[in-house]
């Protein structure tokens, strides 16, 4: 009997469900909320902390679950959707039992986001949210009252405002002005009957974040994670009336999330350890550190917290397990996985685990990168430099399907992260202001150049991957090292015109891009001199474009314009555009469609050329 050996295809390493990054506790810390794509969509589930099957309370096939509370009687839940990907989320609310859906929001083309915190007052009468409604460029905050449907807008002075988190007594919000995303934030106290918003950031303050927390139980303050007077983000409490902080965490690493219990006894919070998340406790006011269970090598978000703060709940990943939700019990300090989600048929035990690796520029700077390299190459390997999105974003070593996929086919994956990544100080993150197309430019140059120094690379087999952002790399990359002879690249949602995507920016994103890109009326020219389409001549490598017809932050016209100059010198270029998809493909089929294909492409001109297609499609699911 002869048997033939079976290729393992990407779909093999496709992490069965994926979640998205929605996470909700119950206040008796019994049951968690979450949403995930086991149906083919991303829709709502519930399920018990202690053990047993999820349950499924949403039945979406067009419309994505992003966020999630839990009322405080236990009975219903708060939940954030959009539909086809075009990010104009509304708010719902769905009984815990199941049953319809009923619509809080429903006003098309504005885009709704519940508070930060437990968007519930107190007393479980009143929703706090922010949205866009009365002027698409400034985003308000909004308290509704449940019983009557009545809204009160408590706050608009205009910008981008984001309700925080309600003081214990139900009085007042937190409330949060981001003039830049990711750089610069103004704090201010709201009464929600009414009187005027208390300001606690200094006018004159140089700009600094501060990511807010709960109150403290008895209203003088309320937690904050920030950057202020520090090169690092800290974790402090902000004093209600004065502004003033004092520290409770002020590592040498970024803290990215705390939370206290709702009885104001357990604070406990994340730090980015040189990319790895660890957890930390502690008992207010006491300051006794409590014993944390150590987690393993990878990175955690959406940390929740139960009312009597013993039980906190995450979503956690490594480098060789998908994301999860994971329990940990503070009193045992022991942590508990809840979810198994797991690669589709791949073994999990021969994953390739990332060495941590620091590479040099021209002008002396260390920048840090993940290297994965394939266990069973023969000959010098070639290699796919990954670029991540953002950019105020970072590489963390979580799973990657495509990467296990690239390495199991003998091909290295090379993931850096460049100035303006998040997690290496604020100096650091700060340096790609208004600079897109410069310095990151150099740090890729240099991470080429580092490559070709590895003896078991092979310096003419180099390809490129990245998406939104990272797009916008692997296009500058293509066109402005033409140097580098590019074996292969893909692109998903790529920025090929600074100009454009300014100009096309969510009303409510414009003061952040005009601070970390430019502003498109005035700062044309050199935001054209750093466009990947000024250089599309030099542009010689097989190129793979995916889309999302719907996308809102990277509109279909970046990807349009790069493809048509590529095509009419003749260039190979696939362009693959999704249907009712936006920035990241919410339908199960459509991602592992369009990851396999990537990955496919890479591997055909990394490994095997062949004639790969190059005309594209309308991909209809």
């Amino acid at each position: 009997m002869r048997y033939r050996l079976v290729m393992p295809s990407y779909r093999d390493f496709q992490a069965t469900p994926r979640f998205e990054s929605a996470v909700a506790l119950s206040s008796d810390g019994s049951m968690v909320a979450y949403a995930d794509d086991a149906s083919g969509q991303f829709n709502l589930m519930v399920r018990p902390t202690a053990g047993g099957s999820p349950r499924q309370l949403t039945k979406f096939s067009d419309n994505t679950v992003r966020n999630v509370a839990w009322c405080p009687d236990g009975r219903s839940l708060v939940f954030l959707a959009d539909t086809a990907g075009n990010e104009s989320t509304q708010l719902f609310r769905v009984d815990v039992g199941g049953g319809e859906v009923a619509a809080l929001t429903d006003t098309p083309g504005a885009q709704y986001a519940a508070a930060l915190g437990d968007p519930f007052s107190p007393d479980g009468r009143r929703l706090c949210y922010a949205g866009n409604d009365r002027v698409a460029r400034d985003q308000d905050v909004l308290v509704q009252d449940l019983a009557s449907g009545e809204v009160h807008r408590i706050f608009a002075g205009g910008g981008q405002v984001w309700a925080g988190h309600w003081s214990q007594d139900g009085s007042r919000l937190s409330v949060t002005e981001w003039v830049d995303g990711m750089s610069h934030h103004i704090v201010y106290v709201v009464p929600v009957d009414g009187g005027p918003a208390v300001r606690l950031t200094p006018q004159a303050a140089a700009p600094a974040t501060y990511w807010l927390g709960p109150w403290l139980p008895d209203g003088s303050g309320f937690l904050v994670c920030s950057n202020s007077g520090r090169e690092y983000t800290g974790l402090a409490v902000m004093d209600a009336a004065t502004g003033a902080l004092h520290w409770l965490d002020s590592p040498d690493w970024d803290v990215e999330e705390a939370t206290m219990s709702a009885d104001g006894r357990v604070i406990v919070w994340l730090v980015n350890v040189d990319g790895a998340s660890e957890l930390r406790a502690r008992l207010w006011p006491t300051g006794e550190n409590l014993d944390t269970p150590p987690l393993p090598i990878g990175e955690a978000r959406r940390l929740r917290l139960s009312r009597d703060g013993m039980r906190a709940v995450m979503q956690l990943s490594t480098p060789t397990k998908p994301w999860n939700l994971v329990a940990v019990d503070l009193a045992a300090g022991e942590l508990r996985w809840l979810t198994d989600a797991v690669p589709t048929a791949a073994d999990p035990n021969r994953m390739v685990e990332p060495e941590l690796v620091r590479y040099p520029t021209a002008d002396g700077t260390l920048i840090p990168g993940y290297l994965y390299r394939p266990v069973a190459a023969s000959g010098p390997a070639p290699v796919v430099m990954s670029l991540h999105g953002g950019p105020q974003s970072a590489e963390r070593p979580t799973y990657v399907g495509v990467y296990q996929y690239l390495l199991a086919n003998g091909i290295a994956v090379f993931a850096p992260n460049p100035r303006g990544s998040t997690g290496y100080g604020k100096s650091y993150q700060v340096r790609l202001h208004r600079d897109w197309g410069g310095v990151d430019l150099d740090d890729w140059a240099a991470a080429v150049v580092w490559l070709r120094s590895q003896s078991w690379i092979d310096v003419n087999r180099i390809g490129l991957f990245g998406g939104s952002y990272g797009g916008f790399g692997v296009l500058s990359c293509l066109s402005r090292l033409p140097d580098v002879d590019w074996a292969a690249a893909v692109v998903f949602f790529g920025i090929s015109n600074l100009v454009t995507l300014a100009s096309a920016s969510p009303p409510t994103w414009r003061s952040r891009v005009a601070t970390q890109i430019g502003d498109p009326d005035t700062d044309a020219t050199f935001l054209l001199s750093r466009s990947p389409v000024t250089y599309a001549d030099q542009i010689r490598a097989p190129l793979m474009v995916v889309q999302g017809a719907n996308d809102v932050r990277v509109p279909r016209q970046e990807s349009d314009q790069i493809v048509q100059r590529l095509r009419e010198r003749g260039i190979e270029v696939r362009y693959d555009v999704y249907p009712g998809e936006g920035h990241g493909f919410a339908r199960t089929e459509n991602q592992t469609r369009s990851m396999s294909d990537a990955a496919e492409f890479l591997i055909g001109h990394l490994i095997a050329p062949t004639n790969l297609g190059v005309t594209g499609k309308e991909v209809n699911v």
